[in-house]
């Protein structure tokens, strides 16, 4: 597939009416030249990875995009984007994200969040350092949280609407 345009002159060939074209005749976009100048992605078009239910990985997952576990996982996970771990998951070893959704198993410690979220769920093994932690019925946490304080100690200033 190539990632130019190809500005070739093509032979006509028979025209297709919209009559003939059927359902499945549908255009197909021309490809994208990607350069060096193309911008960075914006939070919202991160692409996300998944651990698939099943599966187990050893390792460390280091990116901008989003992570959403559903198998096993053993490591530490520093992506700027969201992890979700779902339920029924099992992740050991240190976060650092943006935000933290946990409806699954987390043995380590969640560090520099902007938001965590433990749902009903949710069992947290560690500490919990985050711009803001909500907890729902009938999750489960062992260890200390910190939240609403911004790097230098001083409490974060609260958002009136």
């Amino acid at each position: 597939m190539a990632l130019w345009k190809d500005t070739a002159a093509k032979e006509p060939g028979p025209v297709e009416t919209p009559a003939s074209a059927g359902p499945a005749a549908r255009p197909r976009p021309e490809p994208v030249a990607t350069t060096a100048e193309t911008p960075p992605r914006t939070k919202q078009e991160l692409k996300e990875s998944v651990i698939a239910a099943g599966l187990t990985f050893e390792g460390k997952i280091e990116g901008s995009g989003h992570v959403r576990i559903s198998g096993r996982f053993k490591g530490d996970v520093h992506v700027d984007g969201t992890l979700t771990i779902e339920p029924g998951a099992h992740l050991g070893g240190s976060v650092r994200a943006g935000s933290v959704m946990v409806s699954g198993e987390l043995e380590g410690n969640i560090e520099a969040a902007q938001r965590v979220e433990l749902q009903q769920t949710g069992v947290i093994n560690g500490d919990v350092a985050a711009g803001s932690l909500s907890v729902a019925a009938g999750a489960r946490m062992r260890g200390r949280a910190e939240f609403g304080w911004n790097e230098t100690g001083n409490p974060r200033p609260v958002e009136r609407k």
